[in-house]
């Protein structure tokens, strides 16, 4: 392509559906993003937008340069990924990425790291969406369950977390502790609204307890802990989160099943380099310490 700067506005354009989208976008004016649109379409011969009155909607052929045009963006993004993690200081922007439930144990531990990196700006990513270490979305995940086998990515053991089932004093004052797993039917549960949930503890969860007595569901971790406390029913907290919490009563042992492993995940690329290595020592050190 002669002239680079109107793919990346047709791309924008097919992106944000509109000129002023795209204008704003790529900072500069209406006018330019017109004048790219038609002198690509004049180059290559063929229409790449429907245009109508809510925007610019693309045709077979742009929808065709909008997958080059996103492969490009990906490959850039992944090499701007691998370029922040080298050098041999540990400055610039440090991204981690875990589930959200293990936010109390991971935030002290980020923000001690970063005291001792002066100019270290540290960002913490929770949530479901798996972020992608080969696009450089995150220098370090922390992944649960089996280990993740995504091609370039080295993978270390790390630890395994222990979860119980509890439920709140005021729970128990109310119902009562089932004397057993046949009694639970008897009672009521929290549990994630993910259909087939892989994590070991919904799953054991499922097979003992009918849904019928699942009356309270929620897709974040931390959020079901919180119903567990409130009362809305019994529930799995993770045992260092229930350590020390006057409020919960442990309704059965943690079994070894409802355990899950704990994986180290970085990208070959940046594996090595001194920020990433800086952090992994530091954090195991400081694992160390963690009743899990």
């Amino acid at each position: 392509m002669e002239n680079w700067d109107e793919v990346k506005t047709a791309f924008q354009v097919a992106r944000m559906g509109t000129v002023s989208g795209a204008a704003e976008v790529l900072g500069v004016h209406h006018a330019t993003v017109i004048r790219h649109i038609d002198a690509i379409e004049a180059r290559l011969g063929v229409k790449l937008f429907q245009r109508h009155a809510r925007g610019y909607t693309p045709t077979e052929a742009g929808e065709d340069l909008l997958r080059v045009a996103q492969a490009t963006e990906d490959q850039f993004n992944q090499l701007a990924g691998r370029i922040k993690g080298q050098g041999n200081d540990v400055t610039g922007e440090l991204v981690v990425t875990s589930l959200s439930a293990l936010g109390g144990l991971l935030t002290p531990v980020l923000a001690d790291f970063q005291r001792l990196n002066d100019g270290l700006v540290v960002r913490y990513l929770t949530g479901a969406r798996l972020f992608r270490l080969e696009y450089g979305e995150a220098h370090v995940a922390i992944r649960a369950g089996t280990a993740p086998d995504q091609p370039d990515n080295v993978v270390q053991p790390f630890l395994r977390q222990r979860t119980g089932l509890y439920a709140s004093k005021d729970y128990v004052e109310r119902f009562g502790i089932p004397a057993s797993v046949a009694e639970f039917s008897k009672h009521r549960f929290v549990d994630n609204d993910i259909a087939n949930a892989r994590a070991p503890f919904s799953r054991w969860l499922r097979a003992n307890v009918g849904p019928e007595a699942i009356t309270f569901r929620a897709t974040d971790d931390q959020n079901l802990v919180h119903a567990v406390r409130s009362g809305a029913g019994i529930g799995f907290v993770p045992v260092w989160q229930a350590q020390g919490d006057d409020n919960l009563v442990e309704v059965h042992e943690p079994l070894d099943e409802w355990s899950a492993p704990l994986w180290l995940v970085t990208h070959v690329d940046l594996h090595r380099t001194t920020k990433v290595q800086a952090f992994l020592t530091f954090l195991k050190e400081q694992a160390k310490a963690w009743d899990i």
